[in-house]
């Protein structure tokens, strides 16, 4: 089964993959802020979320390489940027006892990317 959800980019990690205490996980994932239909669309498939000032949040990962396009179709390059809009479309895998069902990403498109923000102080 395939789906998509639409949402905003918290963490993304599809140029490379995650690392975890130094380690590689083998996986590209993003984060997504999920829209409350969208969260209430995966809880009811027992998807398992996080929650993250008052939000609802979920992981998307991939041990392949990932499609990432932008609004027009074009590839997107680099990272997607924190507070981008992002449709992600997945697929369900095996159910763990304690994680729920597995959410593979598939493909994902940057409807409207943020523009990366850093604050550097005065006195940086």
């Amino acid at each position: 089964m395939s789906d998509f959800i639409s949402g905003t980019s918290v963490f993304s990690c599809i140029t490379k993959y995650d690392e975890y205490m130094g380690e590689s996980t083998g996986k590209y994932n993003l984060t997504v802020t999920l829209s409350d239909e969208d969260a209430a669309k995966l809880e009811d498939l027992g998807v398992r979320l996080t929650e993250y000032e008052g939000k609802m949040q979920r992981k998307f990962s991939s041990k392949f390489d990932v499609e990432v396009w932008d609004a027009e179709g074009n590839p997107f390059e680099g990272e997607i940027p924190r507070g981008s809009e992002v449709r992600v479309l997945y697929s369900m895998g095996p159910v763990s006892p304690q994680w729920g069902p597995t959410t593979y990403m598939n493909k994902v498109r940057v409807v409207k990317a943020a523009e990366p923000s850093v604050d550097v102080p005065d006195e940086f």
